[in-house]
């Protein structure tokens, strides 16, 4: 079964039983959130560190915490939105995801995570928008 998993997606599985362990409390993951911002190279760690203020603005209530290695917000415990950055899983664009506890919902169906490549001013609007109406359930 192990051979079914990249070794980035080992990697992050680890980072996440390691997290587990690590973050008790709020300032715990704080310092891991900026560390695996500074791990990050150029204008991917621009990105995450724009989108952990815009996060912190938004929803200052939510807790930092890495989640899989990467930056995460939570809510009550659970982590509600994340950044995973494009470079550490080798993919095409970096993502902004919100999990099943973030109150996104649109009817009967919605977007739950979304591609950037580069972040303008109206992104930073709607991201700002999308973390304050997950952080309300």
């Amino acid at each position: 079964m192990a051979d079914s998993f990249s070794k980035e997606e080992r990697a992050a599985m680890k980072a996440r039983a390691k997290e587990l362990k690590e973050q008790k409390t709020k300032e715990d993951g704080l310092k891991s959130v900026l560390a695996a911002i500074s791990e990050m190279s150029g204008d991917e760690r621009d990105t995450a560190t724009r989108i952990h203020e815009l996060v912190t603005e938004a929803a200052p209530d939510l807790a930092p915490k890495t989640y899989y290695g990467m930056p995460g917000w939570a809510k009550d415990g659970k982590v509600l939105v994340f950044f995973q950055g494009a470079e550490k899983f080798k993919t095409r664009y970096a993502t902004l995801g919100f999990n099943d506890n973030a109150t996104v919902d649109e009817g009967s169906m919605w977007p739950v995570a979304y591609a950037i490549t580069k972040l303008t001013k109206e992104h930073e609007k709607t991201i700002s928008a999308l973390v304050r109406k997950a952080a309300e359930g």
